[in-house]
């Protein structure tokens, strides 16, 4: 199946006083992080950004390994960024992401793409019912035409788009955790301390790959229940 990853870039951070996506991680900013855990499982990468400076900014430091585009509304919100990235994706099915989840799973994406096939959407959802539509895979067109409709209704959140759709998957974190015990991929990089968290986390998973050629803390199984 091919398939396409559209990553939000945002813009510029108060908090860190830059681009949240050229934040640097270790050896390496947000967003490559970002593009080096998905880029095994998809055909297309497409990274979107709110201004034309961060566009340039982003292009240079990806280089080949993604297209980097600019919101086509200019209004700042995570809808206009999905709609400008499933507008230009060229594949089926593509996964929605956010620059800030450094540990984003590849096996639970590989798994909600898998899950999303005959529906308009594989969406991650909590046991308190919370959602997580920014690592989630969607039918392209559906989710454009859903959130173009949301867009001209004047909604601006991404729930809106997802009300637009039907046939739409919820898969429950429960079952997230036979590939994500301690569901690390969700973890947002927000504040200056989730970023010493995650540069925390980095250290101790390269210490760990070091000794013993293996992420013991991410174990899979083969086989997952699709319950949701």
């Amino acid at each position: 199946m091919e398939s396409s990853a559209v990553i939000l870039a945002g813009g510029f951070s108060t908090r860190f006083g830059q681009d949240k996506a050229l934040l640097q991680l270790g050896t390496q900013p947000l967003i490559l992080h970002v593009l080096n855990r998905v880029s095994s499982i998809v055909d297309e990468e497409i990274i979107v950004a709110s201004t034309e400076k961060g566009r340039s900014q982003l292009q240079k430091v990806v280089a080949h390994k993604a297209t980097v585009l600019v919101d086509e509304v200019k209004i700042q919100t995570p809808l206009v960024g999905a709609y400008t990235g499933f507008n230009h994706a060229r594949n089926e099915y593509s996964l929605l992401l956010s620059c800030d989840t450094p540990f984003v799973n590849a096996e639970i994406m590989q798994f909600l793409l898998e899950t999303c096939v005959n529906r308009t959407a594989s969406i991650p959802r909590w046991p308190q019912g919370h959602i997580e539509p920014l690592q989630a895979a969607y039918r392209t067109k559906s989710a454009l035409t859903a959130a173009k409709s949301a867009l001209d209704e004047g909604k601006l959140n991404m729930n809106s788009m997802i009300e637009q759709m039907r046939e739409v998957r919820y898969i429950s974190t429960l079952v997230l955790k036979q590939l994500d015990p301690k569901l690390r991929t969700f973890l947002n990089v927000n504040t200056q301390a989730d970023l010493r968290s995650a540069e925390s986390l980095l250290k101790k998973g390269q210490y760990e790959l070091a000794i013993k050629g293996t992420r013991e803390e991410f174990p899979y199984n083969d086989r997952l229940s699709e319950d949701c």
